[in-house]
């Protein structure tokens, strides 16, 4: 099976991505970018969904190091509660394989990751 990386901040967001998602992968949910690094160093992802908004280190900075580090290959899905042309061309630039909004429905996300693995 699969594994799924869901880093946010949101604990809502993260059960709800979970739920999306459990029974088609192995979901491991993250509340923090230094915590997906942790775990990186254990497991590689088949993707990550990552938050654009998050304390400490957004998703943005998370994914340059993804970039630039081991895990360059690994697809990253933004997940955002805004979306604008900037955002679109920043995460494009850094290498994301696409973004979602939120809220986002559970068919959505399932058919987007689906799409990227």
């Amino acid at each position: 099976m699969k594994t799924i990386f869901i880093v946010d901040d949101s604990d809502t967001n993260l059960a709800k991505a979970e739920e999306a998602l459990e029974e088609a992968f192995n979901v491991m949910t993250l509340p923090s970018a230094a915590k997906m690094f942790d775990l990186l160093e254990k497991i590689t992802p088949n993707l990550i969904l990552l938050d654009i908004e998050m304390p400490e280190m957004n998703g943005f900075e998370a994914l340059e190091r993804l970039k630039t580090g081991n895990w360059k290959a690994i697809p990253v899905v933004f997940l955002t509660g805004t979306i604008d042309a900037s955002i679109k061309e920043r995460s494009s630039k850094l290498g994301a394989v696409d973004i979602i909004t939120k809220p986002f429905s559970p068919t959505a996300l399932l058919e987007c990751v689906n799409s990227h693995i």
